[in-house]
């Protein structure tokens, strides 16, 4: 009902702004009025009632509304949004987001996702109603109801907070740095189970139980007054599984990834201590390659279209790992092809507190990996895969041989046969 009122009032406001000049012009040719002093009385009192009436709007929105303002910038604001599109009591205007899906048969299905568009939408939370309005270009969210009250806000980000984790369940977020904040990069990406990465045996135990203690021992770091932080490094040939590891890890703990590449000339130590530091909660910082961000920096010849940006130092890297102002209970997992290219103060504890070398897959890795292919072939074929592999090859990525698994994926017989192929990819 107030809403109404409130309408009704601008309405009126805006109505008495367009006639009332008009009919001063009309009253000014009334020979009544010719000297002027009705003339001057009415205008007294048409600006009177103006801004009267713009005053009073004014104290009725401050006194008897509450207004939340989300930007952007906050985690809340695309949980608000995916939230208002699926209320049932939203007004019906909405803008369209088109994805496409392939399906198990190869064909491409094409689903249509709706977002509130800009401009106000009105809603319902028990007895009380919500005004929220996004507005362009500002990218704001901003939620009015009536009363004084701030509890309503939290219930209403709390549902949105929920219903926007229960529809991201068994799914991982990638967010990059876009300008001065993350954005999430594209759609949610389904999570990878954690046992299709084949590391050495005992490997990915190892790396779990470090990280799963990490996250469950905060109050033991700040009674023993050490940052609460831990880093990683994975260091071995490239498609062994580092990256694929990760992005597993991260899928089980439920946690999003962000990427940043430090080798990015337009990326400075400041940017990448911010970055460092806003990360979003319950997130794992992915530094991949991290030795290209020290190649060719040397080097007296630059590019002209890079003249004027800045670099990454060895020195910002460090004071973002471990500095004064760096976040607590942040993972930060690092990857290398060539960890000899590091400079050891990189690699000090406190900076890369565990070390792990994933290289070429053994005996072991290929009978797994076999297994996890073939799931209903005897273990003979993938001790024959195995050991018919490990006298052809002793340097053989677990990526080579997914690829020759997908190839041959409905032969197994020939796949234990035929590992010379491997040599292909």
């Amino acid at each position: 009902m107030l809403y109404v009122l409130l309408h009704i009032g601008q309405t009126i406001y805006r109505y008495l702004k367009m006639i009332v000049p008009e009919a001063l012009a009309t009253l000014g040719d009334n020979q009544l009025f010719g000297a002027g002093f009705g003339l001057f009385t009415l205008g007294v009192a048409a600006s009177v009632l103006r801004k009267g009436s713009a005053v009073a709007l004014q104290l009725l929105r401050r006194r008897l509304m509450t207004t939340l303002e989300i930007p952007v910038s906050d985690h809340s604001y695309h949980w608000v949004l995916e939230w208002i599109a699926h209320r049932p009591d939203m007004s019906c205007h909405f803008s369209v987001k088109t994805a496409f899906q392939k399906l198990h048969s190869g064909k491409i299905s094409t689903g249509f996702a709706f977002v509130p568009s800009p401009g106000s939408h009105y809603m319902w939370l028990g007895k009380l109603s919500f005004s929220a309005n996004q507005h362009i270009p500002y990218e704001t969210v901003t939620l009015t109801t009536i009363g004084r009250k701030k509890e309503v806000f939290e219930d209403l980000l709390l549902q949105a907070r929920t219903f926007a984790l229960q529809r991201q369940k068994n799914m991982t977020l990638i967010f990059k740095p876009m300008g001065a904040e993350w954005r999430q990069f594209g759609e949610p990406q389904r999570s990878r189970p954690f046992q299709s990465v084949m590391l050495a045996a005992g490997q990915s135990e190892k790396l779990w139980n470090d990280v799963t203690q990490f996250l469950h021992s905060q109050q033991w770091y700040i009674d023993r007054g050490i940052p609460h932080r831990r880093g990683y490094l994975l260091h071995g040939p490239p498609g062994c599984g580092k990256t694929s590891f990760i992005t597993a890890l991260a899928g089980e703990l439920e946690c999003s990834i962000c990427i940043l590449n430090i080798g990015d000339w337009t990326l400075s130590d400041d940017r990448l201590l911010h970055f460092m530091v806003s990360a979003p909660p319950q997130s794992i910082i992915l530094l991949e390659d991290v030795d290209a961000a020290f190649l060719d920096r040397s080097s007296e010849v630059q590019d002209p279209r890079r003249q004027g940006m800045n670099m990454v130092s060895l020195s910002g890297i460090l004071n973002a790992l471990d500095g004064v102002v760096s976040s607590e209970g942040r993972i930060v997992f690092m990857t290398t092809n060539y960890i000899d290219r590091l400079d050891k103060a990189l690699l000090r504890p406190g900076r890369v507190d565990v070390k792990e070398l994933v290289t070429y897959a053994d005996a072991e890795q290929m009978c797994r990996a076999f297994r996890h292919f073939y799931p209903t072939e005897n273990t003979e074929h993938a001790e024959v895969f195995s050991s018919n592999l490990s006298k052809f090859t002793e340097k053989v990525s677990m990526a080579q041989i997914q690829a020759f698994f997908m190839l041959h994926r409905t032969d197994p017989k020939y796949a234990s046969e035929n590992v010379n192929e491997i040599s292909k990819y």
